[in-house]
C-alpha cells in the first residue's frame, strides 16, 4: 500500500507510525482468494485493443507482489511501488530480484521510468484524502506514454452503507482469529477501520487505517484534469455496468 495513512483521531491526518508492518506477515492470509488471476485476464484482454500494445506496467501500491505475480504470469513487465517495507520485502520474495521494486508515499512514484498502463487494486486509492488523490492522478499521467492505460478500484457508496451498517466484522484463517471494527461518517465520506489480528508469532496487534470515498465527480474530475479521456467505470474488473449494488467500482482511463 504505497499510499500514506491517516488516523482520524483529531487530526484526520495524524500519521499513523505502524502501517503494514506487523499486518503485512498475515496480509496474504486475509486476501488470497482467485482474484488477482482473473483480475489480470480481465486487464489482459482489455489491453489487447491496443495497438501500440501494453508490455510494461506500473503497479501502484504493489503490497505483497500479488497482482504483480499474475500479470508477469501472462508475460508483462512490471515495476512496483509501495510505502511499507515490510510488504515490499513479502513481494521481493514472490517476485524474485528482476523485478523493480521502489518504496514510496504516494503521490510519489519514485521512479522516472514510461509505462504503457498502470494498476492500482484492492481499493488502495480509497486510502487517499481528495489533495494527495488528485496530486497522485497526475503523478500517474506523468509516467504514462500518450495512450497509456490507468486502471484502478474504488470502494462505492454501496458499500459506505455495507460497512456502516455493519460496523463489527470477524472471521478466523488457520486457527487466528481477525476483528475489523468500522467507524464510517457519512457525511465526511470516510471510514476509519482497527484492525486486531495476531501476527505470525502469535502476538496480537492493532492497526487503524483511514478510508475515504471518492465520489464519481471526484474521480472524473482529477482524471480529466490529468489528460485522461475515454473514462469508464465497470462492476470489479468485467464488462458488466456499475449499479446501485456494485461494491467495488473498477475506473478506465486512456491518456489523451
Amino acid at each position: 500500500m504505497a499510499s500514506r495513512p491517516y488516523l482520524a483521531e483529531h487530526d484526520p491526518r495524524a500519521p499513523i507510525t505502524s502501517f503494514y508492518g506487523p499486518l503485512a506477515d498475515v496480509y496474504d492470509d486475509l486476501v488470497v482468494d482467485p482474484i488477482h488471476g482473473s483480475w489480470a485476464r480481465f486487464l489482459d484482454g482489455l489491453w489487447a485493443v491496443d495497438g501500440d500494445g501494453v508490455r510494461n506496467v506500473l503497479d501502484v501500491c504493489c503490497g505483497t507482489g500479488l497482482m504483480a505475480a499474475q500479470l508477469r504470469r501472462l508475460g508483462y513487465r512490471v515495476t512496483g511501488v509501495d510505502g511499507s517495507a515490510d510488504m515490499l520485502a513479502r513481494a521481493r520474495v514472490r517476485l524474485g530480484a528482476a523485478v523493480q521494486l521502489h518504496r514510496a508515499w504516494l503521490p510519489d512514484l519514485a521512479t522516472e521510468a514510461t509505462f504503457d498502463a498502470a494498476i492500482a487494486t484492492l481499493d488502495s486509492l480509497n486510502y487517499l484524502p481528495e489533495k494527495d488523490f488528485q496530486e497522485t492522478v497526475h503523478a500517474v499521467a506523468e509516467r504514462l506514454r500518450g495512450g497509456g492505460w490507468f486502471v484502478f478500484d474504488l470502494h462505492t457508496d454501496a458499500l459506505m452503507r455495507l460497512v456502516a451498517g455493519q460496523p463489527v466484522q470477524g472471521g478466523e484463517h488457520d486457527g487466528r482469529r481477525f476483528v475489523l471494527q468500522h467507524d464510517v461518517d457519512v457525511l465526511t465520506r470516510n471510514c476509519r477501520t482497527a484492525i486486531e489480528y495476531p501476527d505470525a508469532r502469535g502476538h496480537s496487534f492493532r492497526e487503524e487505517h483511514v478510508q475515504f470515498f471518492h465520489s464519481d465527480a471526484l474521480v472524473g474530475k482529477a482524471l480529466r484534469a490529468a489528460g485522461f479521456r475515454a473514462i469508464t467505470a465497470v462492476d470489479e474488473y468485467s464488462h458488466d455496468a456499475v449499479t446501485d449494488d456494485t461494491l467495488r467500482a473498477t475506473w478506465l482511463a486512456r491518456l489523451a
